[in-house]
């Protein structure tokens, strides 16, 4: 019987273990996308407690909460630390099969040397444990990042974010580098609350007056070029879907006057002028060479009620079912048509659109980069074992497995970057099995170089943090 959690934990096989412990454990990691506070990072926080660092901006914990019948006053509400971190502990047990009972038990045993399984029974003692570690300077934020060899982190941040805290950075040797992603989502929906307050602040940062579509798209340039100049080479776009729409007649600057103004907005006018102004961006991603990420598939804030009471960002969204080929076919080609698609990575959230995001991203690779168009890490509801399996077959039996930029958190906690060792040790286990049974070669030297490449090198080439040489 094989132990729970051990250090051949997912590998199943001796090519599995050598290509896991001599050409992946090793690899420092490129965290390209995750939303870690930069404050956090720049100031080299250090946390009260394991509560803060682990469950106060946990969605995936707090699904598992609610549906294990805890009061939301454990959740997000006001009781202790002490409390919440007990209510977890108590919740852990009935995770089995869930990612989080993996994501959890790694966790501690990766960042405080706990090999206990939490439950209700110890909670309490891990609770003081860790929280005696968090005390300590080996346990600040910069060196959390450092124990897990994090060498790139790319925050994700709104076009309205002074950036101070990426400004103030100053890194000491062993640091990971610290990069702002631009993401300008907010001033994509015309509808959206907040719209006019959002330009309000982005006409004072840029000290603009934003009448005109044009004054708009300029202040986002202007964005793009402070973000550029800290170091940015990405961009994030979190959407429903994209639309096939006629921009021909289109009349931006009245639309936009009619929104800042209150007045109503037409759907197809929403969805005309969000097209517009995400085709302007993407080219300008194109002209500094920059990579252009788009996150599509959600359907956010479903509960009314938890919206009401906690707000947006609760736990509340899940998988949404739009169409999604048309519109993105469309958006693609716009931009490769006039040679301005910059490299770019597709995520879906739905898994019935796998094939659709893989074969998509291969209409639009020209040669001119090794996998310029990708079909990204299994993301959210798919980043767990199954899904990050059918990611590897798909993107195997569709693409080019091998030029991969591999796995990022997309998370908000400092503890979560061993699920790139989860990300890893599935990889591995991936190929062994595969040579175990002659559907590859049992060549050590030939799969460990594309370990290699997938956990690490081709991140690097392709992002270019580091400013190598090509």
């Amino acid at each position: 019987m094989k132990a729970f959690l051990d250090e051949d934990f997912l590998l199943d096989n001796e090519l599995a273990r050598r290509l896991y412990f001599d050409y992946a454990a090793h690899l420092p990691i490129i965290d390209y996308h995750n939303h870690l506070p930069p404050a956090a990072v720049a100031t080299n926080k250090q946390f009260a407690d394991i509560t803060e660092i682990w469950l106060a901006e946990d969605h995936y914990k707090w699904r598992a909460l609610r549906a294990n019948g805890v009061a939301e006053e454990l959740i997000t509400g006001a009781a202790s630390g002490r409390e919440k971190f007990r209510a977890w502990a108590a919740t852990v047990p009935k995770t089995l099969r869930n990612p989080l009972y993996h994501w959890t038990h790694l966790e501690l045993q990766r960042y405080f040397g706990i090999t206990d399984l939490l439950s209700a029974d110890n909670a309490d003692e891990l609770y003081d444990e860790t929280t005696r570690q968090l005390q300590q300077d080996s346990h600040r934020a910069r060196n959390l990042l450092r124990r897990m060899k994090v060498e790139v982190v790319c925050t994700t941040d709104h076009p309205t974010d002074r950036l101070e805290h990426h400004a103030a950075y100053q890194p000491a040797a062993g640091d990971p580098l610290l990069f702002p992603t631009f993401r300008p989502d907010k001033f994509l929906t015309l509808t959206a609350a907040g719209f006019g307050a959002d330009v309000g602040e982005l006409a004072e940062i840029t000290g603009s007056g934003l009448k005109t579509y044009a004054d708009l798209r300029a202040a986002l340039l202007q964005r793009v070029a402070d973000f550029a100049a800290l170091g940015c080479k990405l961009s994030d776009h979190g959407l429903p879907q994209l639309y096939a729409v006629d921009l021909t007649h289109f009349q931006p600057d009245e639309v936009l006057s009619r929104a800042l103004a209150g007045g109503a907005v037409g759907e197809t006018e929403v969805r005309q002028f969000q097209m517009l102004l995400l085709l302007d961006l993407a080219r300008e991603y194109a002209r500094r060479g920059w990579t252009m990420q788009l996150h599509l598939g959600p359907l956010r804030n479903n509960n009314s009620r938890m919206m009401r009471r906690v707000g947006a960002d609760a736990g509340c969204d899940s998988i949404g079912d739009r169409p999604q080929a048309e519109g993105l076919a469309w958006f693609l080609n716009e931009l490769d048509a006039d040679d301005l698609l910059p490299k770019t990575i597709l995520y879906n959230l739905n898994p019935r659109d796998n094939e659709v995001f893989a074969t998509m991203a291969g209409n639009f690779n020209d040669g001119t980069t090794a996998g310029k168009l990708q079909w990204g890490a299994a993301w959210w509801y798919q980043d767990q074992k199954n899904g990050i399996e059918r990611h590897f077959d798909v993107l195997s039996d569709t693409g080019l497995l091998s030029r991969f930029v591999g796995m990022l958190t997309d998370s908000r906690s400092f503890l979560s970057f061993p699920r790139h060792e989860y990300f890893r040790r599935i990889l591995c286990n991936l190929l062994g099995q595969d040579a175990a049974r002659g559907l590859l070669p049992h060549d050590e030297g030939l799969l460990g170089e594309l370990v290699e490449d997938v956990c690490y090198r081709n991140a690097r080439r392709y992002f270019n943090f580091h400013g190598d040489k090509t």
